[in-house]
């Protein structure tokens, strides 16, 4: 009988069995919960049950991506479901939350908008078959809405200085989801330059 494969790394037969794809169907659930938590947040359901949802889908961002580096599985489809399910429950959760009156539009226009800009100069540079990676902003980004949104399903204590303590959260967010993005803008700029070099 051959020798087990070293616990170190992953063995090739685990390419092959189910337990590759937990990451991909940790993305496919928090795709699932998304309208699950907006049909909570504008329904009367309690605020702690929303809140607590959201906190169990987002924590999966982690987990999926954390345990497809750990295994060294990660695909075109997991990175593609990862990036959706995160866009969808963060669109999706701002939204309700604007339904609320406990988002600014304006905070909620400035996260989308980059999270569409970034799709769209990843798409642009895939097509050429560069990959952009992603940067320690963008999970320092992500992180901060998360706890934004969380905080603000919760809505707890009084404001502090005209805001809530969510509000306060969710700008810092903003400003971080800015700075992520500007980084994202720097890349592919650097990557047309390679280009027109190349060319």
């Amino acid at each position: 009988m051959d020798a087990p494969e070293p616990s170190g790394r992953p063995g090739p037969a685990l390419y092959h069995a189910p337990v590759h794809r937990i990451p991909n169907v940790l993305a496919s659930i928090r795709i699932a919960l998304a309208p699950v938590v907006v049909a909570l947040a504008l329904g009367d359901a309690p605020a702690s049950l929303t809140a607590g949802l959201f906190a169990i889908a987002a924590a999966t961002d982690f987990f999926d991506g954390y345990l497809a580096r750990k295994w060294e599985v990660t695909t075109v489809l997991g990175a593609f479901l990862d990036s959706t399910a995160d866009k969808l429950l963060v669109t999706g959760s701002l939204l309700a939350l604007i339904a609320m009156d406990r988002v600014s539009v304006w905070a909620a226009l400035v996260i989308v908008m980059r999270e569409f800009i970034v799709m769209a100069l990843r798409s642009l540079t895939a097509v050429e078959g560069t990959v952009v990676p992603p940067s320690v902003w963008g999970k320092v980004k992500a992180t901060a809405q998360f706890v934004a949104i969380f905080l603000a399903f919760m809505r707890w204590g009084e404001p502090v200085g005209g805001l809530f303590i969510d509000e306060w959260v969710l700008w810092v967010a903003v400003v971080i989801t800015v700075a992520s993005g500007w980084g994202y803008l720097q890349a592919f700029f650097a990557h047309l330059q390679r280009a027109s070099v190349r060319s």
